[in-house]
């Protein structure tokens, strides 16, 4: 049964990391790397992240800074970056590339808040799967007689304290992305 409960809670603990690099991505108005490193760039026709082509620096609060280790490659990210849908626009020098992050409005603000609920309860929905998955192995437990009856509902109560958490976790960073997103 602990094989049962370590595997809810391994799976439940990857679906919050899921969600926080999902998060990562969601502009808030703040510069951050992580909003254009998986970005894929047509390379040499291979669909490359741009992580793995450029150096990505932020040097102040609203400018992404990319250079291209492959000068020949700067064209590329630039249209890599226009086709992606994040709606930023960058602006080439020949050497680098910058990325102003413009304000965002209070109406944008509220589209982002409603894109992060709907990555919350994709969560949310995810580890309330895998606890019936545990269910149903315990259950498939008890019918070939590994475990007993009081086994079997002390093992779904303690899946359920293991959900409760990790439901309390994506909550919790929710309610965090939200008030990072209308803070001004």
């Amino acid at each position: 049964m602990d094989k049962v409960f370590k595997d809810c809670e391994t799976r439940m603990k990857k679906a919050v990391e899921k969600l926080k690099k999902e998060f990562n991505k969601l502009r808030t108005g703040r510069a951050s790397a992580s909003l254009v490193e998986d970005i894929l760039i047509d390379y040499y026709n291979t669909p490359t992240p741009l992580k793995q082509l450029a150096s990505i620096s932020i040097p102040d609060s609203r400018t992404i800074a990319i250079q291209p280790w492959d000068k020949n490659a700067i064209g590329d990210v630039e249209k890599g970056i226009m086709k992606s849908d994040l709606g930023l626009t960058p602006v080439n020098d020949g050497k680098m590339i910058r990325i102003n992050i413009p304000p965002l409005t209070e109406e944008r603000r509220k589209e982002l808040v409603k894109v992060a609920k709907k990555y919350a309860e994709e969560a949310k929905i995810a580890i309330r799967n895998i606890r019936r998955e545990g269910n149903e192995t315990l259950k498939k437990m008890k019918n070939n007689k590994e475990i007993t009856e009081d086994d079997l509902y002390s093992g779904q109560d303690e899946i359920q304290k293991i959900t409760d958490k990790y439901v309390e976790k994506v909550d919790e960073i929710f309610k965090e992305k939200e008030k990072e997103i209308m803070e001004i």
